[in-house]
């Protein structure tokens, strides 16, 4: 077995004895939501820590990978949009949540172990970077969109507020608090005490197993329940559309290679748990949003492993 396949073998199959963990009934779907909590809060942003103190931002080319990547998304959301209200002929306000379910990838429980088994540290490094703003910037984009539809509907939030309540979740995201610690700690030019560093690897050397586990019984928990062929859709645009256009401009842009191929397996990423949680806030489409994860995820096990070979083949 070449170390690709079996790389994409273990990651997938991580997600997998989650999963069957949880249709067997060994552990219950609670289990799941505390270990997803714990890899959130504690393991992941301790790694993210770690890599923040070790990185070299000089040969990461952030600028022109930020805008490799974030170029392909516009399309893609209206793409997804657009076959929600026009296609299946779902309300605007559910078109917002597919837009974001068909352009956010899981870069988080599935996309960090990911590269860091298949590109190393190196590859995390790289993934930090665009970690650091996907998440700020896909949420600020969401909550605009669905205050457009709502003030078209009359019931617009004041925009301080919105603001506000914005604000507060990025700055108590513990996402953002362990890359900004990480950066805060590099700023200040101190060594990491030996039992300080004895704590964050215990931390983040865990983060990608326990991750995929929980994904897995996320996944089961979720499960697919009517609108199977949106949700179909929608998957497929993320799975196929969204690494296709991030190749493309990956290669207008020029990016180094190791920089070009960790964004373009970034971009081939299912969807997140994310567009589902901001479909149960503004109450619609929470049913599309959790479909297209599950359907994403599956096809994901194959469509991961063709753009990783695409990738290699052309920057490799």
């Amino acid at each position: 077995m070449s170390p690709m396949v079996e790389t994409i073998a273990f990651v997938f199959g991580l997600v997998g004895l989650g999963y069957a963990a949880g249709w067997t009934g060994l552990l219950r779907p609670q289990v799941g939501d505390a270990l997803t909590d714990f890899v959130i809060v504690a393991a992941l942003p301790a790694l993210l820590f770690r890599t923040m103190i070790g990185m070299d931002f000089a040969g990461a080319a952030p600028w022109a990978m930020w805008a490799a990547y974030f170029c392909a998304i516009p399309p893609v959301w209206l793409a997804g949009h657009l076959v929600a209200t026009r296609l299946f002929g779902r309300e605007v306000a559910a078109g917002v949540v597919a837009g974001v379910a068909a352009s956010f990838s899981n870069l988080l429980l599935l996309g960090l172990p990911f590269i860091q088994g298949v590109f190393g540290r190196p590859g995390v490094e790289i993934l930090s970077l665009l970690l650091a703003i996907h998440l700020p910037i896909m949420m600020a984009a969401s909550i605009v969109m669905f205050e457009w539809v709502r003030r078209g509907e009359g019931k617009a939030s004041a925009p301080l507020r919105v603001l506000r309540d914005f604000l507060r979740n990025l700055f108590l995201n513990p996402l953002i608090v362990g890359i900004l610690a990480g950066l805060a700690w590099r700023a200040s030019g101190l060594a990491m005490p030996a039992m300080g560093a004895r704590f964050v690897d215990a931390f983040a050397g865990i983060a990608g197993t326990v991750a995929l586990f929980a994904m897995g019984l996320g996944l089961r928990k979720f499960g697919i329940s009517g609108n199977v062929k949106p949700a179909l859709a929608l998957a497929l645009l993320k799975v196929v559309l969204m690494p296709a256009l991030v190749l493309a401009t990956v290669l207008i842009a020029g990016l180094p290679p190791l920089v070009a191929m960790v964004i373009v397996v970034a971009a081939s990423m299912p969807t997140g748990v994310n567009p589902y949680l901001i479909a149960s806030r503004f109450g619609t489409g929470q049913v599309l949003a959790s479909n297209t994860m599950t359907i994403s995820t599956l096809l994901a096990a194959a469509t991961t492993g063709f753009w990783l070979a695409v990738a290699q083949s052309v920057f490799g």
